[in-house]
């Protein structure tokens, strides 16, 4: 009888492993060098902890003389007990479990890395002498799960080397081309020496000083080039100590796409981790590109992300105020370099600073609004204007800009935080008072027409109001006597004019739809009240004459004209209705005049 009780080992199918490495965790067969790359650092990091030696890797791809590929280090090699004990056992760290050293020392921490060979090739060839003694040993692994292990007789300085034999659909992956491009990529910048034989003798070395981390400012700024395509235009220094992080990060010389993400280059231990890691960087700093090697931060199991943990928020914080105080120092002393900075970059300024009140009484100043008076400085607006009025939308501002006296200012504050700038003037400027526009109480606060003019003015609304429907008629006076009149509506008139465009183009079934929403978002208005408004001018010479044209067709038509007019000079789209109305009105005034100016026949004529 068996002991149901007792503790049984998990048995694991290699081959469903090796396809769980390549299908979900490495994106790439490609990775097999980077692991390689990885163990063999991590053994020289070991070895000069324990007697100072090593520092070499020597990569030997496959050629025509060779189907063999190699990868060589003077580490702190195996001996057979640990080749047996570490290499057949999935998940098992030789730099946790021998070395006895902290895993932040080392590159690898998952124990899974050698597995990665599988994917290029069915069989492993392990040779090995340890720096701690003993003879060499040569571990031979298969894809089907079994290993062997025996001394090895052969001539073996301390180290190892990992031998390969590629599938046939692989082998371009292990031929000198491909190497080379992988170990540039992966480990050009890796502290120990890296060379890669050529297939007709000689070699070449891919490792050199990281750029990114030394005083060369012209090296520096040619990596920048290289990095985003074109001059920098300035590099920020950045430095963790906290997580061991340094770096650099470039100012971009362009403003990026609005759908663009934070794309920095991150190294661990000056191994290539990602290209593209988006987290790194604050979320308003996407005018930058970084570029940083850290000795701290943790990898995720597949080495080509970052954990999301303490460690990167603390990193990515202290990097946000590198950047923020590299914008202070700029703003205090470089005031030139700051205004080509902002005229690039100004939207990421304007959501930085709506949080940040220290580097807001620096950068406002510089950061520029859309005004009646044309694109202004915010410090020139403050200076000009001693009360500073802005329209929360781009359509209020458009309806609002046409009665904005002259002498005043109105700021569209519909584009993405000028409003918040706006709104902060007067923290910076107390002189300045800063007053939000309602588009119908703009109408309201206008001036109705002089008190001997009113009972014309009166008359000329009640008839025009006859001549429209659905549409309020108000005679106003404003200091602008070459505008005939301005149509106005609120959000919800302009929600209501676009569901009426729709409903004209949508057909039945859509049209329904829309009219039960617009009974919803109508929230109960009566059945006559108004649901847009057209004001006419009473200081404009025409509007005065329409006020004395007798009652008739000629009236209703200009009235009607009048209207579209003012729809398109507030930029509104026209609707079929106004589009007919339009036309009907000027084919029939245009009708009526020829008619007037046409000479009646005399007699005789043929």
């Amino acid at each position: 009888m068996t002991d149901s009780s007792a503790a049984h080992q998990f048995q694991v199918d290699l081959r469903g492993v090796i396809d769980l490495l390549s299908r979900h965790i490495y994106s790439s067969p490609r990775v097999f060098l980077r692991e390689l790359l990885q163990n063999a650092v991590d053994a020289i990091a070991a070895r000069r902890a324990l007697d100072g030696g090593g520092g070499r890797i020597r990569i030997t791809p496959v050629s025509a003389a060779s189907d063999e590929f190699v990868l060589r280090d003077d580490g702190i090699g195996l001996t057979e007990a640990e080749v047996a004990d570490l290499l057949a056992t999935v998940g098992r760290s030789s730099k946790r479990d021998i070395f006895d050293l902290p895993r932040g020392d080392f590159l690898g921490q998952f124990g899974i890395g050698m597995l990665s060979c599988f994917m290029v090739c069915d069989t492993i060839v392990i040779r090995s002498r340890s720096a701690a003694g003993g003879g060499a040993v040569e571990w031979t692994g298969h894809a089907d799960g079994t290993f062997t292990v025996s001394p090895y007789a052969g001539d073996l300085p301390v180290g190892t080397s990992v031998h390969l034999t590629p599938r046939a659909d692989t082998r371009s992956l292990l031929e000198t081309s491909t190497v080379l491009d992988l170990a540039e990529t992966f480990g050009c910048y890796l502290p120990h020496t890296v060379v890669v034989d050529l297939p007709r003798g000689g070699e070449t070395t891919v490792t050199e000083p990281p750029p990114f981390l030394g005083d060369d400012l012209e090296r520096l700024l040619a990596y920048g080039r290289e990095l985003i395509g074109a001059e920098p235009l300035d590099a920020i220094p950045l430095h963790v100590p906290g997580t061991q992080t340094r770096g650099v990060a470039f100012v971009l010389p362009f403003a990026p796409p609005s759908t663009a993400r934070q794309s920095t280059r991150v190294y661990l231990r000056r191994m290539l981790l990602t290209e593209r890691a988006d987290d790194l960087l604050p979320a308003w700093a996407f005018f930058a590109r970084a570029v940083v090697d850290s000795g701290s931060l943790h990898p995720t199991a597949s080495r080509e992300s970052l954990v999301d943990d303490d460690a990167l928020e603390q990193t990515r914080q202290e990097i946000g105020e590198a950047i923020r105080r590299w914008i202070l120092e700029l703003a205090l002393q470089d005031p030139v370099r700051l205004s080509q900075f902002v005229s690039i970059h100004e939207v990421a300024l304007k959501s930085l600073v709506r949080h940040d009140d220290e580097l807001a009484r620096f950068i406002v100043r510089w950061l520029s609004v859309e005004t009646t008076a044309g694109r202004l400085r915010i410090e020139e607006l403050a200076r000009r204007f001693p009360v500073v009025r802005y329209a929360e939308t781009v359509d209020e501002f458009r309806q609002v800009a046409s009665m904005t006296a002259s002498g005043a200012v109105l700021v569209n504050g519909g584009y993405l935080y000028d409003a918040d700038l706006v709104r902060r003037i007067p923290e910076l400027f107390p002189e300045v008072e800063v007053e939000r526009v309602d588009v119908v109480g703009e109408i309201d606060r206008l001036d109705l027409a002089p008190l001997d003019d009113r009972a014309a003015a009166t008359g000329l609304e009640d008839r025009a109001r006859a001549a429209l429907t659905d549409v309020d008629v108000a005679v106003r006076s404003f200091d602008r006597p070459e505008l005939p009149g301005l149509f106005v509506a609120d959000a919800e008139v302009l929600r209501a004019l676009d569901r009426g465009r729709a409903r004209s183009a949508g057909g039945a079934l859509w049209g329904g739809v829309l009219d039960r929403a617009a009974s919803v978002v109508s929230g109960g208005r009566g059945a006559d009240e108004p649901a847009a408004r057209l004001c006419l001018n009473w200081t404009n010479p025409m509007i005065r004459r329409l006020a004395a044209t007798a009652p008739g067709r000629v009236f209703d038509l200009s009235v009607q004209l009048l209207y579209v007019q003012s729809l398109l000079a507030g930029h509104h789209p026209l609707g079929p209705d106004d589009r007919a109305l339009m036309s009907t009105a000027l084919s029939e005034l245009v009708d009526r005049a020829i008619d007037t100016d046409t000479p009646p026949a005399t007699e005789g004529a043929s």
